[in-house]
């Protein structure tokens, strides 16, 4: 498989930043003439790492580069720090990772590599903090992906965050961090007001989203022993229940927020989105 590293100066980040991207493997039956010279654009996958990650996760803890392989996938894998994927304008010269995506990623990779623009082949998913970022791309830019896949998150009802507290356990100091990153969150979109009108706030513009009749194909799974997502995962998928969202949820008995889990359902979520065809790059 062939593998880029990009690193680059970014004028929505405000400082150098790293990608890495995944291409399509040239088939031994063609020459390098014929593959390279054939003007072809793939279908891409934007992948998101989680909170405390990197562009690097998906390669060095999952299999994806052999699933793209097989795929004849373009996989895009940025890096978000813990920026939840969002504009922070307030941070040092800027952190617009909301911005930097559309305005700057997305010009990149469609016209520096071999990639398709055309919304019937772009999908997009991440893990955990990366999930909630698919979410909030594919449900603020609904034009531009054909499916969104959420690994171990889910959307949240900014009306049940409580103030953070830590109870002297794990999972109690897990709550806390969680609810002072949402507070985080609000105060970088502006307000609770501003937050609501925010591409953050992907609970609320579900149904406004679903009566247009532009909605992504949407996944969402989650671990039963995830102690950090389970609860907030059930209460989505009630209200998805609830609204009448069309989307697809699956649930694995005793996973964890775990590396397992996800090299495991990406899988899933390429046969979910169409991409589980046959063998067509060189896979060893």
């Amino acid at each position: 498989m062939a593998l880029t590293h990009f690193n680059f100066e970014s004028a929505f980040l405000g400082t150098n930043t790293d990608v890495n991207i995944i291409l399509p493997d040239k088939p031994r039956s063609l020459s390098p003439a014929e593959f390279y010279g054939s003007g072809k654009k793939y279908k891409v996958l934007w992948l998101l790492h989680g909170t405390f990650g990197d562009y690097t996760d998906w390669l060095r803890k999952s299999n994806i580069e052999l699933y793209a392989c097989e795929r004849d996938l373009v996989v895009v894998m940025p890096s978000g720090n813990n920026a939840n994927y969002l504009n922070w304008p307030n941070f040092c010269l800027g952190y617009n990772t909301w911005d930097y995506l559309f305005e700057e990623l997305m010009p990149l990779v469609y016209n520096w590599f071999p990639a398709s623009d055309k919304r019937e082949d772009n999908f997009i998913a991440g893990l955990s903090m990366g999930g909630s970022g698919a979410m909030q791309y594919a449900i603020g830019h609904p034009e531009k992906f054909a499916g969104a896949a959420s690994l171990s998150n889910a959307p949240v009802n900014i009306r049940e965050m409580a103030e953070p507290r830590y109870d002297g356990n794990a999972e109690g100091a897990q709550n806390a961090l969680f609810n002072k990153r949402m507070q985080n969150v609000v105060a970088a979109c502006g307000g609770m007001d501003a937050y609501r009108e925010s591409p953050a706030n992907v609970w609320d513009r579900l149904p406004e989203l679903m009566k247009s009749g532009a909605l992504p194909k949407l996944y969402f799974c989650c671990g039963t022993a995830d102690k950090l997502i389970w609860e907030r995962y059930c209460k989505f998928k009630e209200y998805a229940a609830e609204i009448g969202l069309p989307a697809t949820f699956e649930e694995s008995e005793g996973f964890t927020h775990e590396w397992r889990f996800w090299d495991l359902y990406i899988q899933k979520v390429l046969a979910f989105f169409g991409l589980d065809g046959g063998s067509q790059g060189n896979p060893f």
